[in-house]
């Protein structure tokens, strides 16, 4: 893992013009699908990309792995609330496969209200021949059809559908901030600040509400959820994080409500280390079961842990992402970044950590040698084929030739969502409204 680690080479990098980037091209949200051969996009102005990856052939063997524009389709629309008076963004705020059933296949995408599942299917064929209507589609006199045809299906050019199947809608106060599908493929949950609610996919009209953490007076409001799993093999278990920088396990065979947890992992503040920003900082913007269930992984501000489901009073492991970030909180604060929502992914063994930085930077964490390495997500660097170079940051003193010092970060270039390939090391990072697919070297 050491190699793979320090030499990663670019196989390809699907990017959208500078010039012409808009607000709605930024990316929100990365997604693999079960199997890595599809990976789908979300971005600030309703759309859906999927990419699809390339098949091998003889006479390009390399060429395996990269990944092409599969179906682009407007997910969501600006709606406006007129109850309320507010705008309810077409922003895609997470994706979510379903495991593949049939020749088609199926997404869950969702805004700040609505859950949508998508149905992305191809067409090479279409029917010719009908007996009521015309070659155009018009209606035909029934006293001019003399004879009876049979219809038939010819070859036509590849065509990608994508049709929504289920539109869930109206069951959420607040922003939705994530959706897991269960390991059942019959339920998902949807969370938003204060509630998490179960689904069934085949039924729009009724959801069950399993988590309700608003307090009869909202002046009493401590902490709002901020993201929420199902485990991947355990159908009655999932876990929800809150701002607070606890993460609770519940189980849905206890009762109906799971306002009573069944797990509560946190970590007892260092009064040394209290701050104005201790809370800030804390507060967890993702969590994610890994692939064999037994352990959790936490993205606060400025580090990744690792939980075992079964030690809740403190952390397994703990990596640092951008403790030189420390010292400038205070600026962090006054312009905002300081609540940017970073995400983290495992890979597919479990064995290594992924999670975003600034300076469109992003951080690997190795856990069985312990060593981690920085990467660059550019443009100068997205040459097909070429390596990345580890990147250092210097905090004070002498600044070497290669080290970028912390005070010329770009913390408007910022990696928040990443995905990794559920089978291969081949990763996909979001850099605004860039989206970069590293994968190993390769001869």
């Amino acid at each position: 893992m050491e190699e793979e680690l320090d030499t990663r080479k670019i196989n390809n990098s699907f990017l959208r013009d500078h010039s012409y980037a808009t607000e709605a091209d930024i990316i929100s949200t990365v997604e693999f699908n079960s199997t890595g051969e599809l990976l789908a996009t979300g971005d600030k102005g309703g759309r859906v990309v999927v990419f699809q990856r390339e098949q091998e052939s003889k006479n390009q063997p390399h060429r395996r792995g990269e990944y092409n524009v599969y179906s682009t389709f407007q997910s969501h629309e600006p709606e406006f609330d007129y109850l309320k008076s507010l705008e309810i963004e077409e922003k895609i705020n997470k994706i979510r496969w379903l495991p593949q059933q049939n020749a088609a296949y199926f997404l869950l995408s969702t805004n700040d209200k609505t859950v949508k599942l998508w149905k992305i299917s191809e067409r090479d064929k279409r029917p010719e021949g009908y007996n009521l209507k015309d070659e155009e589609g018009r209606i035909r006199d029934p006293t001019t059809i003399t004879s009876l045809r049979v219809p038939v299906l010819r070859p036509m050019d590849l065509m990608v559908e994508a049709t929504p199947r289920r539109i869930f809608s109206n069951a959420h106060t607040y922003h939705i901030n994530s959706i897991s599908v269960n390991s059942d493929y019959e339920t998902y949950m949807s969370t938003d600040d204060l509630r998490i609610n179960l689904w069934n996919l085949e039924i729009t009209n009724r959801s069950f509400n399993i988590v309700d953490i608003k307090p009869a007076n909202m002046e009493e409001l401590t902490e709002v959820i901020t993201a929420a799993e199902f485990h991947p093999n355990q159908c009655n278990t999932f876990v929800y994080s809150s701002s607070k920088g606890s993460i609770r396990l519940c189980d849905m065979r206890t009762s109906a409500l799971c306002d009573n947890h069944s797990k509560l992992f946190e970590e007892p503040e260092d009064p040394s280390n209290r701050s104005f920003f201790s809370e800030i900082i804390s507060s967890i913007s993702d969590v994610k079961f890994s692939h064999s269930g037994r352990y959790l992984m936490t993205r606060d501000y400025l580090t990744v842990k690792v939980w075992d489901i079964n030690m809740e009073s403190r952390p397994l492991e703990t990596y640092q992402v951008h403790d030189y970030l420390r010292s400038k909180l205070c600026s962090l604060y006054e312009n905002d970044f300081i609540f940017d929502k970073f995400e983290c992914v495992w890979n597919g063994t479990d064995s290594v950590l992924m999670t975003g930085s600034y300076n469109n930077f992003f951080r690997m964490f190795d856990r069985n040698t312990k060593r981690d390495v920085t990467l660059e997500a550019s443009r100068e660097n997205s040459k097909p084929r070429a390596i990345l170079k580890p990147r250092k940051v210097c905090v004070g003193g002498k600044r070497r030739k290669d080290e970028i010092s912390v005070d010329s970060l770009d913390f408007s270039k910022k990696i928040l969502h990443t995905a990794w390939h559920p089978n291969e090391n081949i990763i996909a990072v979001a850099a605004t409204n860039n989206l970069y697919i590293f994968q190993d070297k390769v001869n």
